[in-house]
């Protein structure tokens, strides 16, 4: 009698996840991995050492994030005092240590398991471009993900073009300011909205550019490029560059699991108190981990949040003030005259908020995952952007999609408190953008689902991915 042959067993897909060691970047990368896990593959997520100790100290009791996913750490180069928020010293430092730290990983790994369950692929962010140079050293196939807007992206791809029609110099300064568009069907793009003209410093900004020509020359090597959008909010971008995969948003309630990889504890008492308040009467107001207000705009904030006499949760994180401690920065009075009608904790489940029926609009500074988590959830903006590209996804919320309002600044560089009651008044009192708000939710809710667009480009991810 002849044995059955053994059927030989299909290698599980090992992938190395790096981000880049901001917030904005860990959140949407470490979604995607739980996305691949629910898949079958074994992740291993490198953070920066001084980003894992926040995200394993962020972690509640009751998640389980580190039985799914392996999370390890590599030095980023700096001490664990040194000024993080020094984007150049942070970035010299990365490109010195953490190439040759990633690639002992990655060898760990392989020493550490047989042939078939190494490392198959790295997914890295885009903005660090060099791990595609690791990778493609070991011979590992190779995905760049994009975190953001896939406009932004293409205004990157774009760097050598604008600086050949004269729109900036090779060191990113601007030269011509009116606004341009990068193909026909793409919205006008300000040139100060452009990721690099943030920066003031010239050094800086040069700086930035030359990484921007750098990641555009090691992308060529990958073999996706992935972003977490989608072609209904996106359509002129993802025409203009059909290389670029949308396969969002990428959201922890499209899979039914809860966030993880915050850097701060999520204060989930504010549920509580929005169970308490009516439907559609309450502004959600937050600025995500990286702006700065100074003590001036965030009382003019407060007495705006007062003066609307509207319902409000306001997130107020540990470092979002320039020089005073919170608790001595708000309005003398401030929290005894508003009482119940407002609550401020320091950090918020904000998928879980956005998705809350009492939530009206959110007062943003228009980062990408708080802009495609409030347009999954039918939510209007009121834009208060920071820096970077949050500039040109107010553009995209207020005269694309048209499901938001802009504020002016006064002669003082100040959003007033009655330029905020005023622009608060206004969203609420025009029904328009709620309605378009809900349209657009309808359309990328079906880009997720099965046989949408982004659910589609997924399902062709995921077959690359196992059939390494």
């Amino acid at each position: 009698m002849k044995r059955a042959k053994k059927e030989k067993m299909v290698p599980i897909p090992h992938i190395v996840a790096i981000p880049y060691p901001a917030q904005g970047h860990v959140l949407p990368l470490m979604e995607l991995s739980l996305w691949l896990v629910k898949e079958g593959c074994k992740i291993t997520f490198v953070n920066s050492e001084f980003n894992h100790k926040r995200v394993i100290k962020a972690l509640s009791v009751n998640d389980d994030v580190q039985k799914k996913i392996s999370l390890v750490s590599i030095p980023d180069g700096l001490g664990p005092e040194e000024d993080r928020t020094d984007l150049k010293k942070l970035a010299e430092a990365i490109a010195e240590v953490m190439p040759g730290k990633l690639e002992e990983v990655i060898n760990m790994i392989n020493n550490e398991s047989d042939d078939e369950n190494g490392v198959s692929c790295v997914i890295v962010d885009e903005n660090m471009g060099w791990a595609l140079g690791v990778a493609e050293k070991l011979n590992i196939r190779r995905v760049a993900f994009w975190p953001a807007a896939a406009a932004t992206l293409a205004s990157s791809f774009n760097v050598s073009k604008l600086i050949d029609d004269g729109i900036i110099d090779s060191d990113g300064a601007i030269l011509k300011k009116q606004g341009i568009k990068l193909s026909p069907n793409m919205p006008i793009m300000n040139p100060s909205d452009f990721a690099w003209a943030c920066f003031p410093d010239p050094t800086m900004r040069k700086m930035v550019i030359e990484l921007v020509k750098d990641n555009n020359e090691r992308v060529k090597s990958a073999d996706w490029i992935i972003c977490n959008s989608a072609k209904e909010l996106e359509p002129g971008a993802f025409a203009m560059f059909p290389q670029v995969s949308p396969i969002g948003p990428l959201l922890a309630s499209n899979r039914l699991g809860f966030s993880a990889g915050h850097f701060w504890p999520e204060d989930s008492s504010c549920l509580k108190w929005l169970d308490q308040q009516p439907n559609n009467s309450v502004i959600y107001v937050a600025f995500g981990s990286f702006t700065i207000l100074d003590s001036a705009q965030f009382q003019e904030l407060a007495l705006g949040l007062e003066l609307s006499k509207r319902r409000f949760l306001w997130v107020v994180r540990e470092n979002l003030l320039t020089d005073e401690a919170a608790d001595n920065a708000y309005p003398k009075g401030f929290k005894d005259r508003i009482g119940n009608r407002g609550h401020i904790v320091k950090w918020a489940p904000q998928q879980e908020v956005l998705a809350h029926p009492s939530i009206a609009c959110f007062l943003s500074h228009c980062g990408w995952n708080s802009t495609v988590e409030s347009v999954s959830n039918g939510v209007p903006f009121l834009c208060w952007p920071y820096f970077a590209d949050q500039l040109f996804n107010q553009s995209y919320i207020c005269d694309v999609w048209k499901v938001g309002l802009g504020f002016k600044k006064n002669e003082f560089g100040i959003i007033g408190k009655e330029e905020i009651k005023n622009k608060m008044d206004q969203l609420f009192g025009d029904e328009v953008f709620k309605e378009r708000a809900l349209d657009l939710r309808a359309k990328v809710k079906s880009s997720v689902k099965g046989g949408g667009s982004s659910n589609k480009m997924f399902g062709k991810f995921i077959d690359w991915i196992k059939t390494g």
